[in-house]
């Protein structure tokens, strides 16, 4: 299986550009994009990583957020034929505070979308699922992510969250954009041995009162079998901590980067 990095926070070199985002290629018994950042960048950073997005043979977004969704538009401009996997609940009004609005362009709704509830199998070995009816092991919190609902702010459940899972040669690879559910919660639920995406830990300052809380999550997570590359919303200070106790189990993947496993 191959991984590209077309759109992350920070970039590999200066042949690649960057933006507040994530977006992957994967290459596994098809050829996927799983979120597509914040605006167009990912489709140059494609170009430059020679990925022909015209033979995409399905897109994924994993949640209702601009910085994950801004550039399917473009990519739904550019492959037709490729349908591209929504959860039913992503076209929510989200917000981050009350003035920010930080959800999908609704012109996504009139593209070749396949909408899915809590789980969808796509092939044998490729799933979407959204844990909603998982138990919680361990308390998470929006931090200021909000929804609008009858014209009232509340506190955003995720329910629009999904995650994908592929089973590739008897290892179960899980691709999640933000894990706003927690990590720790995630890596319970599916027990992976491969992990790609965003931790969301970035609002925990190592210097200050989160310290307690990455001791604990990077403790939990050495304990796993699984080995975690991390991006976007983990926050360069935080993944730094982490890094400092979880050594090989833990990589920061940027725009450019390439893994293959």
């Amino acid at each position: 299986m191959k991984i590209k990095v077309l759109a992350e926070n920070t970039a590999c070199n200066e042949h690649f550009a960057c933006e507040h985002g994530l977006s992957l290629y994967v290459e596994a018994e098809r050829k996927i994009l799983f979120d597509s950042g914040q605006t167009n960048l990912f489709s140059d950073n494609a170009k430059t990583m020679g990925i022909d997005l015209t033979q995409i043979d399905f897109a994924v977004l994993s949640h209702g957020h601009y910085d994950h969704s801004g550039g399917m538009l473009k990519f739904a401009e550019i492959n037709e034929k490729a349908p591209i996997y929504i959860n039913k609940n992503a076209f929510g009004e989200f917000y981050n505070g009350t003035e920010k609005f930080i959800g999908i362009d609704k012109k996504l709704a009139d593209t070749n979308i396949v909408l899915t509830g809590e789980s969808f199998r796509i092939t044998d070995n490729i799933e979407l699922f959204t844990c909603n009816t998982e138990r919680a092991l361990y308390e998470t919190q929006s931090i200021g992510l909000n929804e609008l609902k009858d014209c009232n702010f509340l506190q955003d459940s995720f329910l629009h969250e999904q995650y994908m899972l592929i089973n590739d040669k008897g290892r179960k690879i899980l691709f999640s954009g933000c894990s706003h559910k927690g990590i720790l919660n995630i890596i319970e639920w599916v027990k992976p041995d491969v992990f790609i995406g965003g931790f969301h830990l970035v609002k925990l300052d190592p210097q200050a009162d989160g310290k307690n809380q990455l001791d604990m999550i990077a403790e939990k997570l050495l304990k796993t079998d699984c080995t975690y590359y991390t991006c976007h919303c983990t926050g360069i200070e935080q993944y730094k901590y982490l890094k400092e106790k979880m050594q090989d189990k833990l990589t920061y993947i940027s725009s450019g980067y390439e893994i293959e496993i």
